[in-house]
C-alpha cells in the first residue's frame, strides 16, 4: 500500500485498492494496524449510507416488512431508518461492502492474504471514539419536503448537507415549481378548502383554518425555527372524522400512535420512547370522552426544543430535538393547568345523531382514499404549492394574531401563510375555548365565590377552610366550588396553602388572587381581587 494509502494523521484519505466484485480492499495485520485501517474505512465512507449523530455512525438502511396502514389510527412508519452502528452489524456491513485481508504465510511458506472478519475487540475499540469528521452529521429522516431556514424547498430526494436531513422519496410525487402559476396556486386552495376539507364538521372556520396550520406545521418548522403548540382535535361526536385529520397529518410526516395516560411517568417514559422514531407526527389517539387534559409533563415537553431524559433500561440521559407535531383526538375533551395556553383547538360538531351514516361527500370514503400514497401525493402537491407561493412573495407574517407566548413566532408565520392565501380565523376562537379549560374554570368559580363572600378581606388559610367545613351536598356557603382531593374530601389547611400559593397573581378572567405575609401571624394573608368595572 503507498504511503498515501497509510497516511490517515495528516486528513489525506486512504486510496483503497479495489478487488474483486469490485469491492474496495481493506488490509490488516496485528490488532493495533486493524484498528487504524477500519477507523479509517468507516470515517471515510468506505460503507455506504453511514453518517453520524451525536457522535456515533449510524447506518441508514431500507426497512423491510413495514406494511401499509390499515386505517387513519395506525402507526405509520418511515420507509428508511438510520440504525447505530455495532460491533455485529459492523462486522456484516465490512462482509458485505469491503474485502478485509490479512497476510498469511501457507505451508510452502508463500506469503500470500486471505479474508478475515475483524475480532470483536478490534471492532469495539473502532466504534468507542466518538470523532468523525468526516461523516455527514445527520439529524433527521424525513419523509415530506420541507422548508430550509433560507426559504427554498428541500425536495430532492436523498441526503441534504444544509440541513442535515435525508429525505425518503415519494414516488408520486412530482417536483414543485419553486413559483407556481397562479392558476397551480387557485387550483391549490380550490382543493384543499373545497375538495379535501370541505365535508369535515367544523365548528367554526377557526377550526379549519387551524387544521390546516397544523398540517402545515411538520413542513415549516425549519424555516421558522418555531416551537408549536399541542394541537387537539376534538369532536362532539363519535363518527365525525378527527382520526381522519389526524392521520392525514401522520401519513404525510410519519406517525407513531400512543395511548394516553394520566401517570406522568409513564407519559414521560412514552414521550422520550418516540423521541428516539424518525416519525414527525406523534398522536394520543382517542381519549377517554370528556377527558381532562392536564398533564406537567405534557406542559414542559410543548415549550422546550431539547428533551434530555434517561434512557429507557439505563442510567445514562440523552438528548433528543423536539421537532415533532403533538396532537391528541377525543371526543368532548377538555384541559387543566398549563395546557389551556399551550394548546390549539380543532373542533368538530356534526349536529346529528349518526355522524358516521352521512352521505353524499366530494369524496366518497375519505378514511380510505387517504390510505392511497397517489391521494396523499396528491394533498401534499397542493399543499407544498399553498407554501411555495407565500414564500414567492417573501413569507409575510401576521401582525393581528393573539399573542401565545412561546408560540407566537409559530402563530405569526402561520398565520401569515393563511392570510396570504385569504384564509380567514386562525386562532379566532381561541377565548371561546378558554370555556374548555377545566382548570380554570373551577377556580375562577371558586374566586368569584370568595368575592362574594368575604369581598376583599385578608383571610388566613385556618380560618378560610374552616368557612368550608360543610360541603353536602354543595349547599354550604361554597356552592361546590370550594378546592377538595380527588376523593372530594376538604383540603388540609397545608394543602389548601399550596394550591393557593400556586395560584397568587393569576388572572382568570377578570379576577385574581392576591397575597401578602403577615408576620405578627408568621403566615401568609390570602383575598381576591375584581377588575374594577365588573358586577
Amino acid at each position: 500500500m503507498t504511503s498515501a494509502e497509510h497516511d490517515h494523521t495528516h486528513g489525506t484519505r486512504p486510496l483503497w485498492p479495489v478487488g474483486k466484485e469490485g469491492r474496495p480492499v481493506v488490509r490488516i495485520s496485528t490488532n493495533p494496524d486493524a484498528i487504524r485501517q477500519l477507523t479509517a474505512a468507516v470515517g471515510s465512507r468506505l460503507l455506504p449510507d453511514t453518517y453520524v449523530q451525536d457522535g456515533t455512525p449510524v447506518v441508514v438502511e431500507a426497512v423491510s416488512g413495514a406494511g401499509d396502514p390499515a386505517a387513519g389510527d395506525d402507526d405509520v412508519a418511515l420507509p428508511l431508518a438510520a440504525s447505530p452502528l455495532r460491533v455485529a452489524q459492523l462486522a456484516g456491513l465490512l462482509a458485505e461492502h469491503t474485502h478485509v485481508v490479512r497476510p498469511e504465510v501457507d505451508k510452502n511458506g508463500s506469503h500470500t492474504e486471505v479474508e478475515t472478519s475483524p475480532a470483536r475487540d478490534v471492532l469495539s475499540a473502532v466504534l468507542a471514539r466518538r470523532s468523525w469528521p468526516e461523516l455527514p452529521v445527520l439529524h433527521r429522516i424525513i419523509s415530506t419536503p420541507v422548508l430550509r431556514p433560507d426559504g427554498t424547498l428541500l425536495q430532492t430526494p436523498g441526503y441534504d448537507p444544509e440541513t442535515g436531513f435525508l429525505l425518503a422519496g415519494r414516488t408520486h410525487l412530482e417536483p414543485v415549481p419553486d413559483q407556481p402559476t397562479r392558476d397551480d396556486v387557485e387550483a391549490a386552495r380550490e382543493f384543499l378548502l373545497n375538495t379535501f376539507l370541505r365535508d369535515f364538521p367544523w365548528k367554526t372556520a377557526a377550526d379549519r383554518a387551524n387544521y390546516l396550520a397544523l398540517l402545515a406545521t411538520p413542513i415549516l418548522r425549519p424555516f421558522t425555527r418555531a416551537l408549536s403548540p399541542f394541537g387537539i382535535v376534538d369532536a362532539t361526536m363519535p363518527g365525525s372524522g378527527k382520526t381522519i385529520l389526524s392521520g392525514c397529518a401522520g401519513m404525510l410526516s410519519g406517525q407513531r400512535v400512543l395511548t394516553w395516560t394520566d401517570s406522568d411517568e409513564e407519559l414521560r417514559k412514552s414521550i422520550t420512547s418516540v423521541l428516539a422514531d424518525q416519525t414527525g407526527v406523534v398522536v394520543f389517539d382517542n381519549l377517554e370522552e370528556g377527558h381532562v387534559i392536564n398533564s406537567a409533563v405534557l406542559a414542559r415537553l410543548v415549550t422546550e426544543r431539547t428533551w434530555t431524559d434517561r434512557k429507557l433500561g439505563t442510567n445514562s440521559a440523552s438528548s433528543y430535538a423536539n421537532d415533532r407535531l403533538w396532537l391528541a383526538t377525543g371526543n368532548n375533551l377538555r384541559v387543566g393547568g398549563d395546557m389551556a395556553s399551550r394548546s390549539v383547538w380543532v373542533r368538530l360538531d356534526p349536529d346529528c345523531p349518526r355522524p358516521e351514516a352521512r352521505t353524499g361527500f366530494t369524496i366518497p370514503n375519505l378514511d380510505s382514499w387517504i390510505l392511497q400514497p397517489a391521494n396523499q401525493a396528491v394533498v401534499l402537491r397542493h399543499l407544498l404549492i399553498l407554501i411555495l407561493d407565500w414564500t414567492a412573495a417573501g413569507a409575510p407574517t401576521s401582525s393581528s394574531v393573539p399573542q401565545m407566548r412561546q408560540f407566537t413566532r409559530w402563530a405569526q408565520h402561520l398565520g401569515g401563510w393563511l392570510e396570504h392565501h385569504g384564509i380567514d380565523g386562525f386562532l379566532a376562537n381561541s377565548e371561546d375555548n378558554r370555556a374548555l379549560d377545566d382548570d380554570g374554570a373551577e377556580w375562577r368559580a371558586f374566586l368569584l365565590r370568595w368575592h362574594q363572600i368575604h369581598a376583599d378581606k385578608p383571610l388566613g388559610t385556618k380560618t378560610l377552610r374552616a368557612t368550608a367545613d360543610d360541603l353536602s351536598g354543595g349547599d354550604g356557603p361554597w356552592q361546590g366550588t370550594f378546592p377538595t382531593t380527588a376523593n372530594g374530601k376538604l383540603l388540609s389547611t397545608k394543602s389548601l396553602g399550596r394550591k393557593l400559593t400556586g395560584q397568587v397573581g393569576r388572572w382568570r378572567g377578570d379576577i385574581v388572587l392576591r397575597s401578602v405575609y403577615d408576620t405578627h401571624a408568621s403566615s401568609h394573608q390570602y383575598w381576591v381581587e375584581r377588575q374594577s368595572g365588573t358586577p
